[in-house]
């Protein structure tokens, strides 16, 4: 029997076993490495083939890949086959919580709460790195025979949702499973870290009590509900749900993104205590299922420092990366020109790569040289600092890029006055990155700022103007400020048909955003 080889490695069985609207996964062999592998196949929203998605998954797929995490898949390589993008994975055996629910119905509390909680420390990996998941749900979540979880399709999920640079938000397909959508996911497109763990209160609501939070006929009505509609406390269907884990559930599914719990590290720290009686679940556990050895590695880990795991609260936050220092100290050794222009050189070739970490660490290595020697001024040094800051941004890392363009936004506007295009792009990029990890209130405040000082600078009926206004409404959207962005995306709608018509496309998205606000009946 002949079986399906891409790459000229990887062989595959004769069917899918999994389909979905974000494409199929088949396991099969790497037959030089002579060890099982999954074959994840991004499919295209709307069957058309897109190069720009397909240099964005092989970006994220690699940002992914980084994620070093025992309840993240390894990601063993990413191309594409006839046009179709793939990333091969490790193969993982198990059973999805899905799947387990299906089976027996409300879970153990003790396991309820663990799975949880595995999650959460595979989330606070994830979005310390800027990854939001974006479709945590039940059946991306794969319960092991050793008790351990991982946390799939990160890489997929991320590939689909991920902005470009120039806009916070993704037109086109809405990325979710309904009954696992946030508010802000529903209403405006938005993710961040919170809207993962509105998912996971999601998750978590349906292993307590064995059904789904919200049900409806159909995806619209589902929707609906998650914006609208209160949930009813876990212990009104299982009394034995202990009070303060139901609180957390609560905490977690409110509306508004700045009401829930402030990381995943937090809600870690609020699940631990609930994590007991870990007995055999059958039929996914079993004690001889082989996990005494990660139990093992385990127990000497969480005696590291001898610091007890629920006092870490999450990930330690990350120092900025690739800025450049306000008070530079004299140079000691001299720098040349003839060194940054090697050095943008050599980025420019893993630039084209799509080795962006690689790119950053060669520009970021002469980027305080070069402006100690030459100026910040020195339009080769801004060339090279905007370039930094944009390599940071395009590899992932909003976190690092944030800092290095507010800091050439400033010593720009020194210079040359605060009404400069590129002080104004530095801005815009540095909101867009702040939106991008969940600081949803600092962008909206900087935006806003933005508004101010291009519609002095430009006009009012200036495109940049308009689509900065639709931006900012997005995020009040997103955020919860229904009536500030029904206000904001009103007076843009009138301005919009009196400059372009009613059929032009950004009046009609603009109005469909409108449509929704009244739907929802908010």
């Amino acid at each position: 029997m002949t079986r399906r080889v891409i790459s000229r490695r990887y062989e595959l069985e004769e069917l899918p076993i999994a389909r979905g609207g974000m494409g199929e996964v088949w396991v099969g062999r790497d037959v030089k490495l002579e060890r099982e592998i999954a074959v994840k196949f991004l499919r295209f929203p709307d069957g058309t083939p897109d190069t720009e998605l397909v240099r964005r998954f092989v970006r994220e797929s690699r940002i992914t890949a980084r994620l070093e995490h025992p309840g993240i898949p390894a990601v063993y390589d990413v191309g594409t086959e006839d046009g179709t993008p793939y990333l091969v994975m490790q193969r993982i055996r198990g059973s999805t919580v899905a799947d387990l629910v299906a089976e027996l119905g409300a879970l153990p509390i003790g396991w309820a709460a663990a799975i949880a909680a595995q999650t959460c420390a595979v989330l606070a990996v994830a979005h310390q790195a800027s990854l939001v998941h974006r479709d945590l749900k039940p059946g991306n979540l794969m319960l092991c025979p050793d008790g351990t979880v991982k946390v799939l399709d990160f890489g997929l999920a991320v590939a689909l949702d991920l902005a470009d640079v120039s806009q916070i938000t993704r037109t086109g397909q809405t990325l979710g499973t309904p009954a696992y959508m946030a508010p802000e996911q529903v209403m405006a497109g938005l993710s961040g870290p919170q809207t993962d763990l509105y998912a996971l209160g999601c998750t978590l609501y349906e292993m307590l009590t064995g059904r789904q939070l919200f049900g409806g006929p159909t995806p619209y009505s589902v929707m609906s509900k998650q914006v609208d509609e209160r949930p009813a406390p876990a212990r009104r269907r299982r009394p034995d749900v202990p009070k303060q884990l139901d609180d957390l559930l609560l905490d977690l599914l409110r509306k508004r993104p700045e009401d829930r719990p402030e990381s995943a590290g937090a809600v870690f720290g609020r699940l631990m205590p609930f994590v007991g009686d870990l007995g055999p679940l059958p039929p996914v556990l079993d004690p001889a299922a082989g996990g005494t050895a990660v139990r093992m590695y385990a127990d000497v880990v969480s005696r590291v420092f001898d610091v007890p795991p629920t006092s870490h609260g999450g990930a330690q936050p990350e120092q900025p990366t690739g800025g450049v220092s306000p008070t530079p100290a004299p140079s000691a050794e001299p720098f040349s020109r003839g060194e940054l222009e090697r050095a943008r050189q050599d980025a420019t070739v893993l630039i084209r790569q799509s080795r962006y970490s690689q790119a950053a660490e060669v520009l970021a290595a002469v980027a305080e040289p070069a402006t100690r020697a030459l100026g910040r001024a020195d339009p080769a040094v801004v060339s090279l600092r905007f370039e930094l800051a944009n390599v940071l941004f395009e590899g992932g890392d909003y976190r690092g890029a944030a800092p290095v363009y507010q800091q050439l936004a400033t010593d720009l506007s020194a210079h040359d006055g605060p009404d400069a295009e590129l002080v104004f792009r530095c801005r815009l990029q540095e909101a867009t990155c702040h939106a991008l990890v969940g600081q949803t209130a600092a962008a909206i405040d900087q935006l806003e700022a933005l508004l101010r000082d291009e519609r002095r600078a430009f006009g009012p009926d200036d495109p940049r103007i308009l689509e900065l206004r639709r931006q900012i409404g997005l995020l009040q959207l997103g955020a919860g400020r229904t009536d500030q962005a029904r206000i904001v995306l009103t007076e843009l709608l009138a301005d919009l048909e009196r400059l372009h018509g009613p059929d032009h496309p950004t009046t009609g998205r603009v109005r469909d955003l409108l449509a929704g606000i009244r739907r929802t009946g908010d």
